[in-house]
Protein backbone atom coordinates (compact mmCIF):
# COMPACT_ATOMS: atom_id res chain seq x y z
CA UNK A 1 0.00 0.00 0.00
CA UNK A 2 0.73 3.51 -1.17
CA UNK A 3 0.94 6.16 1.79
CA UNK A 4 -0.81 9.64 1.05
CA UNK A 5 2.75 11.19 0.52
CA UNK A 6 3.91 8.42 -1.58
CA UNK A 7 0.20 8.53 -3.75
CA UNK A 8 0.77 13.10 -3.82
CA UNK A 9 4.59 12.65 -4.79
CA UNK A 10 4.25 10.15 -7.41
CA UNK A 11 1.21 12.11 -8.82
CA UNK A 12 3.46 15.42 -8.71
CA UNK A 13 5.93 13.60 -11.06
CA UNK A 14 3.50 12.04 -13.31
CA UNK A 15 1.62 14.99 -14.16
CA UNK A 16 5.04 16.27 -16.04
CA UNK A 17 5.24 13.28 -18.45
CA UNK A 18 3.87 12.47 -21.51
CA UNK A 19 1.73 9.50 -21.40
CA UNK A 20 3.97 7.23 -22.92
CA UNK A 21 6.69 8.18 -20.11
CA UNK A 22 3.96 7.57 -17.29
CA UNK A 23 3.08 3.70 -19.34
CA UNK A 24 6.88 2.79 -19.31
CA UNK A 25 7.24 4.20 -15.67
CA UNK A 26 4.62 1.84 -14.69
CA UNK A 27 6.20 -0.78 -16.97
CA UNK A 28 9.74 -0.07 -15.28
CA UNK A 29 8.28 -0.84 -11.47
CA UNK A 30 8.25 -4.34 -12.72
CA UNK A 31 5.15 -5.06 -11.32
CA UNK A 32 2.49 -7.06 -12.54
CA UNK A 33 0.38 -4.89 -14.83
CA UNK A 34 -2.49 -5.38 -16.95
CA UNK A 35 -4.35 -2.79 -19.71
CA UNK A 36 -8.29 -2.93 -20.04
CA UNK A 37 -10.10 -1.92 -22.66
CA UNK A 38 -13.76 -2.00 -24.20
CA UNK A 39 -13.02 -1.32 -27.64
CA UNK A 40 -14.66 1.52 -27.78
CA UNK A 41 -13.82 5.73 -28.97
CA UNK A 42 -10.33 6.07 -28.68
CA UNK A 43 -9.30 2.72 -27.10
CA UNK A 44 -6.65 2.20 -30.12
CA UNK A 45 -4.91 5.09 -28.56
CA UNK A 46 -4.38 3.46 -25.46
CA UNK A 47 -3.53 -0.08 -27.15
CA UNK A 48 -1.09 1.34 -29.63
CA UNK A 49 1.12 3.23 -27.07
CA UNK A 50 1.20 0.60 -24.68
CA UNK A 51 2.03 -2.11 -26.95
CA UNK A 52 4.95 -0.23 -28.22
CA UNK A 53 6.30 0.41 -24.68
CA UNK A 54 5.96 -3.51 -24.01
CA UNK A 55 4.61 -5.59 -26.66
CA UNK A 56 3.37 -8.81 -24.99
CA UNK A 57 1.91 -6.72 -21.70
CA UNK A 58 -1.63 -8.44 -20.76
CA UNK A 59 -5.16 -6.46 -22.30
CA UNK A 60 -8.47 -7.62 -20.82
CA UNK A 61 -11.50 -6.94 -22.65
CA UNK A 62 -14.83 -7.82 -20.77
CA UNK A 63 -17.33 -8.53 -23.89
CA UNK A 64 -20.58 -8.30 -22.37
CA UNK A 65 -21.86 -9.51 -24.92
CA UNK A 66 -24.25 -6.31 -26.60
CA UNK A 67 -21.35 -4.87 -28.30
CA UNK A 68 -22.35 -3.69 -31.90
CA UNK A 69 -21.32 -5.05 -34.75
CA UNK A 70 -19.13 -2.56 -35.54
CA UNK A 71 -17.24 -2.90 -32.48
CA UNK A 72 -16.53 -6.53 -33.07
CA UNK A 73 -15.21 -5.95 -36.00
CA UNK A 74 -12.92 -3.17 -34.32
CA UNK A 75 -11.89 -4.93 -31.65
CA UNK A 76 -11.04 -8.02 -34.26
CA UNK A 77 -9.16 -5.54 -36.73
CA UNK A 78 -7.03 -4.31 -33.27
CA UNK A 79 -6.11 -7.68 -31.74
CA UNK A 80 -4.65 -8.45 -34.80
CA UNK A 81 -2.64 -5.31 -36.51
CA UNK A 82 -1.47 -4.75 -32.73
CA UNK A 83 -0.87 -8.64 -32.03
CA UNK A 84 -1.89 -7.68 -28.76
CA UNK A 85 -1.82 -10.40 -25.66
CA UNK A 86 -5.22 -10.31 -25.14
CA UNK A 87 -8.13 -12.40 -22.43
CA UNK A 88 -11.80 -12.09 -22.70
CA UNK A 89 -13.67 -12.33 -20.35
CA UNK A 90 -17.40 -12.53 -20.37
CA UNK A 91 -20.71 -12.74 -18.31
CA UNK A 92 -21.67 -16.26 -16.80
CA UNK A 93 -25.10 -15.78 -18.42
CA UNK A 94 -25.66 -15.32 -22.10
CA UNK A 95 -27.55 -12.20 -23.45
CA UNK A 96 -29.91 -14.38 -24.96
CA UNK A 97 -31.03 -15.90 -21.40
CA UNK A 98 -30.67 -12.79 -19.36
CA UNK A 99 -33.06 -10.65 -22.08
CA UNK A 100 -35.29 -13.25 -21.82
CA UNK A 101 -35.38 -13.31 -17.78
CA UNK A 102 -35.20 -9.32 -17.96
CA UNK A 103 -36.95 -8.42 -21.16
CA UNK A 104 -34.31 -6.94 -23.10
CA UNK A 105 -31.96 -4.65 -21.74
CA UNK A 106 -33.32 -2.82 -18.70
CA UNK A 107 -34.00 1.03 -18.56
CA UNK A 108 -31.14 3.17 -16.80
CA UNK A 109 -34.13 4.18 -14.01
CA UNK A 110 -34.78 -0.02 -14.14
CA UNK A 111 -34.37 -2.04 -10.55
CA UNK A 112 -32.71 -4.49 -12.35
CA UNK A 113 -30.48 -2.14 -14.19
CA UNK A 114 -27.92 -2.39 -11.32
CA UNK A 115 -27.98 -6.21 -11.58
CA UNK A 116 -27.80 -6.08 -15.30
CA UNK A 117 -24.49 -4.08 -15.37
CA UNK A 118 -23.28 -6.19 -12.11
CA UNK A 119 -23.75 -9.42 -14.33
CA UNK A 120 -22.19 -8.54 -17.62
CA UNK A 121 -19.53 -5.96 -16.77
CA UNK A 122 -18.83 -5.79 -13.08
CA UNK A 123 -18.93 -9.38 -12.37
CA UNK A 124 -16.69 -10.82 -15.22
CA UNK A 125 -14.03 -7.60 -14.33
CA UNK A 126 -14.04 -9.30 -10.97
CA UNK A 127 -12.74 -12.72 -12.08
CA UNK A 128 -10.17 -10.17 -13.86
CA UNK A 129 -9.13 -9.43 -10.06
CA UNK A 130 -9.06 -12.15 -8.38
CA UNK A 131 -7.25 -14.59 -11.51
CA UNK A 132 -4.51 -12.22 -12.32
CA UNK A 133 -4.18 -10.00 -9.18
CA UNK A 134 -2.89 -7.03 -11.16
CA UNK A 135 -0.35 -4.47 -9.14
CA UNK A 136 -0.82 -1.94 -12.03
CA UNK A 137 -3.96 -1.24 -13.66
CA UNK A 138 -3.21 1.01 -16.90
CA UNK A 139 -6.55 2.83 -17.67
CA UNK A 140 -7.63 5.11 -20.65
CA UNK A 141 -9.95 7.15 -18.69
CA UNK A 142 -9.97 11.10 -19.11
CA UNK A 143 -11.27 14.20 -16.58
CA UNK A 144 -13.14 15.28 -19.24
CA UNK A 145 -15.65 12.41 -19.17
CA UNK A 146 -17.47 12.47 -16.12
CA UNK A 147 -17.63 14.51 -12.74
CA UNK A 148 -16.03 11.31 -11.21
CA UNK A 149 -13.04 11.14 -13.07
CA UNK A 150 -12.47 14.86 -12.56
CA UNK A 151 -11.57 13.82 -8.95
CA UNK A 152 -8.97 11.09 -9.86
CA UNK A 153 -4.69 11.76 -10.12
CA UNK A 154 -2.89 9.63 -12.69
CA UNK A 155 -2.14 7.52 -10.05
CA UNK A 156 -4.94 6.39 -7.51
CA UNK A 157 -5.00 3.29 -4.93
CA UNK A 158 -8.09 0.71 -4.95
CA UNK A 159 -8.68 -0.26 -1.72
CA UNK A 160 -7.18 -3.92 -2.76
CA UNK A 161 -4.14 -2.78 -3.26
CA UNK A 162 -4.13 -2.18 -6.89
CA UNK A 163 -2.88 0.82 -7.85
CA UNK A 164 -4.51 2.40 -11.29
CA UNK A 165 -2.63 4.63 -13.59
CA UNK A 166 -4.59 6.72 -16.14
CA UNK A 167 -2.02 8.30 -18.80
CA UNK A 168 -4.61 10.25 -20.61
CA UNK A 169 -6.24 11.56 -17.49
CA UNK A 170 -5.37 14.97 -18.68
CA UNK A 171 -6.05 14.60 -22.53
CA UNK A 172 -9.31 15.82 -24.42
CA UNK A 173 -10.90 14.26 -27.14
CA UNK A 174 -8.91 16.62 -30.06
CA UNK A 175 -5.43 14.75 -28.26
CA UNK A 176 -6.90 11.46 -28.71
CA UNK A 177 -8.11 12.35 -32.26
CA UNK A 178 -5.05 13.68 -32.88
CA UNK A 179 -3.06 10.70 -31.53
CA UNK A 180 -5.49 8.33 -34.00
CA UNK A 181 -4.36 10.66 -37.13
CA UNK A 182 -0.50 10.93 -36.58
CA UNK A 183 -0.31 6.90 -36.36
CA UNK A 184 -2.93 6.27 -38.84
CA UNK A 185 -5.28 4.05 -36.15
CA UNK A 186 -8.76 3.33 -36.52
CA UNK A 187 -11.62 4.78 -35.02
CA UNK A 188 -15.05 3.05 -33.65
CA UNK A 189 -18.04 5.43 -34.31
CA UNK A 190 -21.22 2.80 -33.63
CA UNK A 191 -19.90 2.16 -30.37
CA UNK A 192 -22.91 1.55 -27.27
CA UNK A 193 -22.22 1.05 -23.78
CA UNK A 194 -25.58 -0.50 -22.31
CA UNK A 195 -24.58 -0.28 -18.90
CA UNK A 196 -23.35 2.84 -18.87
CA UNK A 197 -25.75 4.45 -21.18
CA UNK A 198 -25.25 8.14 -20.99
CA UNK A 199 -21.82 9.05 -22.37
CA UNK A 200 -20.89 11.31 -18.84
CA UNK A 201 -22.63 8.54 -16.51
CA UNK A 202 -20.28 6.04 -14.48
CA UNK A 203 -21.01 2.43 -15.29
CA UNK A 204 -19.48 1.06 -11.73
CA UNK A 205 -16.54 -0.53 -13.19
CA UNK A 206 -14.01 2.52 -11.84
CA UNK A 207 -16.21 2.98 -8.60
CA UNK A 208 -16.65 -0.39 -7.14
CA UNK A 209 -14.15 -1.92 -4.85
CA UNK A 210 -12.93 -5.58 -6.33
CA UNK A 211 -11.70 -8.25 -3.94
CA UNK A 212 -8.57 -10.00 -4.63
Amino acid sequence: MLSDNQKIQINLELAEKSPIKIVQWVVEQNKKTIVTTSFGPYSAVMLHLATNVKADIPVFWVDSGYNTRETYIYAEKLISDLSLNIQVFVPEMTAARRSALMNGIPNVDSDLHAEFTRQVKLEPFQHIIKSVQPDFWLTAIRKNETEFRKSLGILSEEPNGIVKVAPFLNWTEIDMGGYLYEHDLPQVHKYHDPTKVEKDRECGLHTTNYEI
